[in-house]
C-alpha cells in the first residue's frame, strides 16, 4: 500500500488528513506543535514526531502549510530534502506564490523527485466534508498516479504545468474577495436603509447574485459572527500576491487592489485573525467617518 507523510495539520490540514485515512490509505503525520496531530491518531494515522521521520521510506509527501516562509522552511530543510525517496512524490497544497511553487518544483526534479503544486478552496467547512477545490500544476502522468490520494479530499483537477495551481488558487481569491466585499456592501445597504438582510439572501437565493459565500459570509455578517474559518491576515496574504502576479505580466487588477487596501486596513488595525467576512466591518468603519 501506498505511504503518505503528511505535514502541516493546522485547521485545514487536520480534517484534510482525517479524509486520507477514512479512504482507508496509511497516512503518518508531523506537525511542529505535536499534540495538533495527535487527534488523527484515532483514525489510524501514525504521528511522527520529526520532521525527517514523516518523510523518510514514503511514496507521497503532502504539505499543508501556512505561507510562503513556512514552505521555505520546511522544503529546504535537510531533514526533508535528505529523506526523500527518489521517484516520490511531493504535493504542496499550501497557497503560495507561483514563483515558490516553480523553484521547488526544478530543485525537486534534480532529486528525481515528482512534484504537483495543489492549493485548495472551500474553506474548513470543505475541508471537514472533503469537497475541496483542489487546483493542481504538474504533469499528466504525475497527476494521475496521485488522483486516488487528492479524490479522498476533493474535487482535483489538473489546471496546467508547475505554479499553475497557485495561479488558479490566485484567481479564485480575486473572485472570493471580490465577492465578500460585494456582499458586505449588500448587507450594509439592507441594514442602512431598513430592509431585512436575512430575508435579501433568502429572495436572491438562486439567482444571478446567488453564491456560497452570499449565503455562509453573508450569514456570518448579518450574525456579526467573524470567528476565523479564513483568517483575515490570509486573506491579505493572498491578494498581495495576486498583484505581485499581475505586476509580472505587465496586468493590472483595479478591483483586486482596493480589496487588497481595505484588508491591509483591516489587519493593520489588529483584525488579522478574525474571519475573512470581516471586511464588512470595514465598509462599517468607513461610513462612520
Amino acid at each position: 500500500m501506498i505511504k503518505i507523510g503528511f505535514v502541516g495539520t493546522g485547521l485545514m490540514g487536520l480534517p484534510m488528513a482525517r479524509n486520507i485515512l477514512k479512504s482507508g490509505l496509511k497516512l503518518s503525520a508531523f506537525n511542529r506543535t505535536i499534540n495538533k496531530a495527535e487527534p488523527l491518531r484515532e483514525f489510524g494515522a501514525q504521528i511522527s514526531k520529526t520532521l525527517s521521520e514523516v518523510v523518510k521510506d514514503k511514496d507521497c509527501i503532502i504539505t499543508m502549510l501556512t505561507d510562503d516562509s513556512a514552505v521555505d522552511e520546511i522544503m529546504n530543510n535537510s531533514d526533508f530534502l535528505d529523506n526523500l525517496k527518489s521517484g516520490s512524490t511531493v504535493i504542496d497544497m499550501s497557497s503560495v506564490k507561483p514563483t515558490t511553487a516553480k523553484k521547488y518544483g526544478n530543485t525537486l526534479k534534480l532529486k528525481n523527485i515528482n512534484y504537483l503544486d495543489a492549493p485548495v478552496s472551500g474553506g474548513t467547512i470543505g475541508a471537514e466534508e472533503a469537497s475541496l477545490a483542489i487546483m493542481v500544476g504538474g504533469e499528466q502522468s504525475v497527476f494521475d498516479n496521485s488522483l486516488n490520494i487528492l479524490k479522498s479530499m476533493g474535487n482535483p483537477t489538473l489546471v496546467g504545468p508547475v505554479g499553475s495551481g497557485q495561479v488558479s488558487k490566485l484567481a479564485n481569491q480575486i473572485v472570493v474577495g471580490v465577492t465578500i466585499g460585494a456582499v458586505a456592501e449588500a448587507i450594509t445597504l439592507c441594514e442602512k436603509a431598513g430592509a431585512d438582510p436575512i430575508k435579501l439572501i433568502k429572495a436572491l437565493s438562486g439567482g444571478w447574485a446567488d453564491s456560497k459565500i452570499l449565503q455562509t459570509h453573508g450569514k456570518r455578517m448579518i450574525d456579526k459572527d467573524f470567528s476565523p474559518k479564513g483568517k483575515t491576515s490570509t486573506h491579505l496574504k493572498d491578494m498581495n500576491n495576486i498583484l505581485e502576479c499581475a505586476n509580472s505580466y505587465n496586468t493590472h487588477l483595479p478591483i483586486s487592489n482596493l480589496v487588497k487596501e481595505m484588508y491591509k486596513t483591516l489587519v493593520d488595525n489588529g483584525h488579522g485573525n478574525t474571519d475573512h467576512s470581516s471586511l464588512y466591518n470595514e465598509i462599517e468603519r468607513i461610513n462612520k467617518k
